[in-house]
């Protein structure tokens, strides 16, 4: 339940390949600390990989357990995709109407983000395909920052196994 599909260094490394290959056929992607940092950077980098996703036909979309609607809205415009905050990951229910919305069996979504207790269990919990990420930045907040020591020891034991 918290160990993910795949576990990559930041969402660039997410490409239409690996993507192709997993069967995957849309993203539901994390904001803080996946797509942007604590000071609400985003980057062309990021930009232009979520371009060119939905160039290649991927469908993306925006769940984020934020309650601050404009930080979460102000990214989805900028990448051109639909969004919820406030989603309560890992309750299942954010999962499952995005999944509906995307018209795309479970096993077809991937669920990325930078947080094993909320991105990959709720995923997890609904049978899909997840992608852990590194957080952007070492800085969290503090709801957050409490949660990663324990995260990083299961991150240390993914990288062994995966050696």
């Amino acid at each position: 339940m918290i160990y993910p599909n795949i576990y990559l260094n930041k969402v660039e490394e997410i490409t239409p390949e690996l993507l192709s290959e997993n069967k995957i056929k849309a993203l539901i992607l994390d904001v803080d600390n996946t797509l942007i940092d604590i000071n609400r950077n985003l980057s062309d980098s990021i930009i232009d990989w979520a371009m060119n996703l939905r160039g290649h036909g991927f469908k993306l979309y925006i769940l984020s357990n934020t309650n601050h609607k404009e930080k979460v809205e102000e990214v989805a415009n900028k990448l051109g995709v639909p969004y919820e905050n406030f989603a309560k990951k890992p309750f299942k229910s954010g999962f499952l109407r995005v999944q509906k919305k995307l018209n795309e069996n479970p096993e077809n979504i991937a669920v990325v983000g930078d947080q094993i207790f909320t991105d990959i269990i709720g995923g997890n919990r609904c049978k899909m395909y997840t992608i852990l990420v590194d957080p952007l930045k070492e800085k969290d907040f503090w709801y957050t920052a409490w949660k990663r020591p324990l995260e990083n020891s299961i991150k240390k034991k993914i990288k062994k196994e995966n050696k």
